[in-house]
């Protein structure tokens, strides 16, 4: 079988998850389609976070996708349910995945007190309390932590272990503060879940500066969950065509040539052919 799986995202973040994707699904051909042109979505109403992901998602619909992936924080946060009632196709968000995952590195404590999560996202996605509300469900008491200067630092390919030593510096010390200040307000928190798919990138130095803190725990990505739940997704059924061949197509909506180099750097693999399309306002 070899479906053909569409994977959006409002940037360059989301291709963690399709890197994931390519590791646990490796005979799919995918559809990955940056909405570059009007990034961030953070900082948009929700009625424009719809209507974008809307248009994502149709597009690449129309382009075959039998399978959707909300590879965005936001968007899965503010416009899940409404693509999910438009698409005749799955549709599978970031965050669900996610905090399934914390839930089964942290099952609940033995006191009878819900595990303490620390969620690192964006602030768009901590006011959305998208992951709050889905901890809560799985019986997990989330602590959101907005980290809005670590998506620029990433994007800036200031990541520790694969940048200039002096870069490097800048970005551990962000780490350092943001994960002292989220310990000050859950000193008990049993996981760290990545609640933005620009810090894969970052998790080595994040569980290295839990460490240096004396707080050693499980660092959950949720772009690794998401691909897990894609596989069990295809796993349990058969209502998928063939592709004509396995492999990877990419659309922009702005700077090919930006989407290419960037996206090398969150892919981990050389992105080529990258098509320029027009969304509309």
């Amino acid at each position: 079988m070899t479906p053909t799986i569409g994977v959006f995202d409002s940037g360059f973040g989301g291709l963690t998850v399709l890197r994931e994707l390519l590791h646990l699904v490796p005979n799919a051909r995918y559809l990955y389609l940056g909405d570059t042109a009007r990034l961030p979505y953070g900082s948009k109403s929700r009625e424009t976070i719809v209507r974008y992901a809307l248009s994502s998602a149709r597009f690449l619909q129309e382009q075959g996708a039998e399978l959707l992936v909300i590879a965005c924080n936001t968007a899965t946060a503010l416009a899940l349910e409404e693509l999910q009632a438009a698409l005749p196709i799955p549709v599978i968000g970031v965050v669900d995945p996610g905090t399934r995952a914390a839930a089964r590195a942290c099952p609940p404590a033995t006191n009878g007190e819900q595990a303490g999560i620390l969620v690192l996202a964006t602030q768009a996605t901590v006011e959305s309390h998208a992951y709050a509300r889905s901890c809560q469900s799985v019986g997990l008491h989330a602590t959101e932590k907005a980290c809005p200067l670590l998506v620029p630092l990433v994007e800036e390919g200031w990541v520790p272990n694969h940048s200039e030593a002096d870069t490097s510096v800048v970005t551990s010390q962000v780490l350092r503060i943001y994960l002292r200040e989220a310990l000050e307000h859950m000193p008990s928190a049993r996981a760290v879940l990545l609640g933005c798919t620009h810090y894969p990138l970052l998790r080595q130095a994040i569980e290295r500066t839990l460490t240096d803190l004396q707080h050693p725990v499980p660092v959950i990505d949720s772009a690794e969950a998401t691909a897990e739940a894609v596989a069990s997704q295809l796993a349990a059924s058969a209502n998928y065509g063939h592709a004509t061949a396995a492999g990877c197509e990419f659309f922009a909506t702005d700077s090919v040539e930006k989407f290419a180099r960037l996206g090398t750097r969150f892919l981990g693999q050389p992105v080529k052919d990258v098509h320029l399309i027009d969304l509309g306002g």
